[in-house]
């Protein structure tokens, strides 16, 4: 079983699809993954993956390929946020907040942790940014325990696209105990 940064490491550099830009972010990366995936299958949560607006489509491509058979492994609990709470761009107060987080908690009795992908100071971004176990990939803010990007990047897309690419591998591995991801 080989060590997450290092296997990171070596991923990136042997996947020609994955540029090298991600190395140089491989200790704001590797922390964040792994959470995430030892929340996942560690710990049993759900994952409830919310965008902004414009990433709809990267929304879309994650819940299509997250649990692809081409995969050949378990298909993993992965769900839109938009399925449970169709009303997400209005909400305005901790009470709207306290609401939606007691149904998931009914609805996720294993736990639940919110994967957001978008800019930081979107009306979306507010729960998954006040809620505990958060994987934030966020946009034109520096926030500590989140992956920060820049929304005027011209290259954001294909650098998602490479993100959510070693993000996938990186479950797969963990799943079939090729990694450790342990915190």
């Amino acid at each position: 079983m080989q060590e997450f940064l290092n296997w990171t490491v070596n991923t990136i550099r042997e996947d020609r699809l994955i540029s090298p830009w991600l190395e140089e972010k491989k200790y704001e990366w590797t922390p964040l993954v792994s959470k995430n995936i030892n929340n996942l299958l560690e710990r049993g949560f759900s994952i409830i993956v919310v965008t902004d607006k414009e990433r709809e489509w990267f929304l879309e491509y994650i819940l299509g390929n997250i649990n692809s058979p081409k995969l050949n492994r378990p298909f993993l609990p992965y769900y839109d946020f938009k399925s449970f709470y169709r009303y997400i761009d209005a909400v305005k107060s901790d009470e709207d907040i306290s609401y939606i987080k007691d149904m998931l908690s009914i609805s996720f009795p294993n736990g639940y942790c919110f994967w957001y992908i978008g800019k930081s100071q979107d009306v979306r971004a507010i729960i998954p940014k006040v809620s505990k176990n958060s994987f934030l990939w966020l946009f034109d803010e520096e926030k500590q325990d989140a992956f920060n990007l820049k929304s005027s990047d011209e290259a954001l897309d294909m650098k998602l696209l490479q993100m959510f690419r070693l993000y996938n591998k990186s479950v797969s591995a963990s799943l079939f105990a090729e990694i450790n991801v342990e915190n």
